[in-house]
């Protein structure tokens, strides 16, 4: 194509796909942009992790402590101890992706199935990719571009790092592929995908079957009054079976893979 041929072609001019007039072509340059990625990389379907970005690994948060320095106050020291504390869900999560990844990698076909998949950035998300890794495995990060922010963790595989600019497409992605959501500790991002998720499938919205785990049961009973809202009239007792909650990497690992194996391994489950 010609040099000047070029100039007069809209979808060369920065200045109108950055106005507001060009908004509906970056809207769908963000589901056509990872579709192609997904479609190149053979994935079927994912396993979604959510959670805090400020979960240290224990390794980060133990040499931080040891770290600090005498003159450091008393409410910064509990900080770092409380950071210590809440690095057990980093590992959990790590633990977690590692042995999906090993499960998924050992079903048969030529599509990757059930690849792990997070909001690309630190803590939990990373956590998710840096297991999937470990377990010589492939995984997605959904990045999204916030002001004075890193994003894009350096355990997402090659090809595999979708970055968004609108907050509601990632969260399509994040939901159109999954066939399992695990939900760690997290705050107002990890509150809005979850509850925005439960919404969907309370409202119909997602007719497909996928299982929702909260892990750590009591940092979630904290967060949110399950019981209160049932009492108060303002959801159901039935819309506690939407999801389940669980200590343990291992009863996660086996809840997940057995309704996977039993409802999705069969054909689509859309």
């Amino acid at each position: 194509m010609a040099k000047n041929v070029e100039k007069d072609r809209f979808y060369f001019h920065r200045d109108f796909l950055g106005s507001p007039d060009g908004r509906s072509v970056r809207i769908l340059s963000e589901y056509y942009g990872p579709l192609r990625k997904i479609k190149r990389n053979k994935i079927f379907d994912t396993i979604v992790f959510f959670g805090s970005a400020r979960i240290k690994s224990q390794a980060d948060a133990e040499k931080a402590l040891l770290n600090a320095p005498n003159s450091i106050s008393k409410s910064k020291i509990k900080r770092l101890e409380k950071d210590l504390e809440m690095s057990q869900y980093y590992e959990s999560a790590r633990e977690l992706a590692f042995k999906l990844t090993r499960w998924s990698k050992s079903l048969k076909g030529t599509k990757h199935r059930y690849i792990i998949t997070s909001g690309g950035g630190g803590g939990i998300m990373e956590a998710a990719n840096r297991g999937a890794k470990e377990a010589d495995g492939i995984s997605m990060g959904l990045t999204i571009s916030l002001p004075n922010e890193k994003t894009g963790n350096s355990w997402i595989s090659d090809d595999l790092e979708l970055k968004f600019h609108y907050f509601f497409m990632r969260k399509f992605w994040f939901l159109y592929l999954a066939k399992a959501l695990i939900v760690f500790p997290g705050g107002f991002g990890t509150l809005d995908e979850f509850m925005e998720l439960l919404t969907l499938i309370q409202t119909q919205k997602i007719k497909k079957r996928v299982p929702i785990v909260l892990f750590n049961r009591e940092f979630w009973n904290n967060v949110i009054n399950w019981d209160y809202l049932v009492e108060a009239g303002t959801i159901s007792k039935k819309d506690l079976d939407l999801f389940h909650i669980s200590d343990s990497v291992d009863e996660i690992f086996q809840y997940i893979t057995s309704f996977i194996e039993k409802y999705q391994l069969k054909g689509p489950n859309f």
